[in-house]
């Protein structure tokens, strides 16, 4: 028996069908792997349902965290290998894996490429090394609504050998849709803890296209590296806008009912 027999591969999805084929198709010699659907209407569901070794599930969205927790309870196994619907194992990883020693009291990491379609995005995003491997009964995802994180405090972290393939976006109508849900989750879990200005949102929003385009060398990146970092300015500036809004209207209805309780 390798590690890959009792790992289970964990998936949430929502409208997935452009890129859930080859990520099942990579992962083939897993016996288990959870696929938790939240509201596909482009097909997704029929497209799982051809793998012999999926569980599709399908729930509500409850925000990354908490929905990716769930998601993880649908699991056979206790080591979880969380994944995106957009992220491809590839084979060197996959041998890695099946020979690895896992423990308990480590969490473990996996090393991201990044692509725009079928280029890689060298600057704007380079590669990435996020902890995607964890035993569920030691700990699990946080319950953030958005860049939620698996819990590692108290955890020694090590990196998986081998990369994963990761392609987030096939045109600029997934990144406006994108960026509309995420700012609107961030503006949801902070409101209330987190202060916000127009001001603030601008600024944010200028130092994020600033950022990517010219100190990461994101024009080097060609058409897709313009098209990354006014993204990056877009949901900066429109999260802390939202966030500016849900404050304002939380503190306005405060003051009227403090108002109509004086009266």
């Amino acid at each position: 028996m390798t590690n890959i027999d009792h790992i289970s591969c964990v998936i949430i999805v929502k409208n997935g069908a452009e890129t859930i084929v080859p990520v099942l198709e990579a992962l083939a010699c897993f016996t288990d792997v959870v696929i938790y659907d939240n509201g596909s209407d482009d097909g997704t569901q029929s497209l799982v349902s051809n793998f012999e070794n999926v569980n599709l599930v399908e729930g509500p969205f409850l925000g990354f965290g908490e929905t990716k927790q769930r998601a993880a309870s649908y699991a056979k196994h206790d080591w979880v290998l969380s994944l995106d619907a957009d992220e491809v194992l590839a084979d060197e990883f996959i041998s890695a894996l099946a020979q690895r020693s896992l423990d308990s009291d480590k969490v473990y990491s996996i090393t991201r490429s990044n692509f725009y379609k079928e280029r890689e995005v060298k600057h704007c995003w380079g590669k990435d090394v996020i902890v995607r491997l964890y035993d569920r009964t030691k700990t699990n995802f946080n319950s953030s609504k958005v860049h939620e994180l698996v819990v590692t405090e108290g955890f020694e972290v090590e990196n998986l050998a081998g990369t994963v393939r990761h392609y987030p976006y096939q045109n600029i109508s997934q990144f406006i849709v994108k960026l509309d849900k995420y700012s609107s989750l961030f503006a949801e879990d902070k409101q209330g803890i987190k202060k916000s200005s127009p001001l603030k949102a601008s600024l944010n929003g200028i130092y994020s296209f600033f950022k990517t385009y010219f100190l990461k060398r994101g024009f080097m990146d060609g058409s897709a590296g313009l098209i990354i970092a006014f993204s990056h300015m877009a949901t900066n500036f429109y999260k802390y806008m939202k966030l500016y809004e849900l404050n304002k209207a939380a503190k306005d209805s405060s003051g009227r009912v403090e108002s109509a309780n004086d009266n």
